[in-house]
């Protein structure tokens, strides 16, 4: 099966996680970054969310919410290099006030803040977690590693 070379998958990455130019495809410029770099949303799952949409298995403990990360290369942003991407800073999910336990096991990045969205990535978490009242999930700088492919 052909697999993508280094550098486009290194480029492919800077276009979505630092909204960078890809030069060179199609008959104009390239695939141009946004106007403005906007953001990604990162979401917990209590199953693999893979074959779905954003809210395939989300989690939903009162007030879960999705977390935007800029689409940049700032200290708050994503980290690319060759073929993989990182988060810069610690993605920190609203603390748990209510609803039944439930334990986190995925994460996902998608397109929209709420709703169904575009699922483009998602992963295991390093240790399941069980969310109760008064926890507040995050994820550690680097947690988000996704390889492209």
């Amino acid at each position: 099966m052909p697999a993508k070379t280094s550098g486009f998958a290194n480029n492919l990455l800077l276009l979505l996680f630092n909204n960078d130019d890809l030069l060179a495809i199609g008959d104009g410029g390239g695939l141009l970054q946004s106007v403005g770099e906007g953001s990604l949303y990162v979401s917990f799952h209590t199953a693999d969310p893979s074959g779905g949409n954003q809210t395939t298995s989300e989690c939903a403990y009162t007030p879960y919410a999705r977390q935007g990360v800029a689409r940049n290369a700032l200290g708050s942003g994503w980290a690319v290099s060759g073929a993989t991407v990182d988060n810069q800073a610690v993605i920190t999910f609203p603390e748990a006030s209510g609803a039944t336990p439930e334990t986190i096991t995925h994460f996902g990045i998608g397109t929209a803040v709420s709703g169904a969205g575009v699922l483009l990535y998602s992963g295991t978490v390093d240790s399941d977690l069980v969310v109760n009242v008064g926890v507040q999930p995050e994820l550690a700088v680097g947690d988000c590693n996704i390889t492209e492919s």
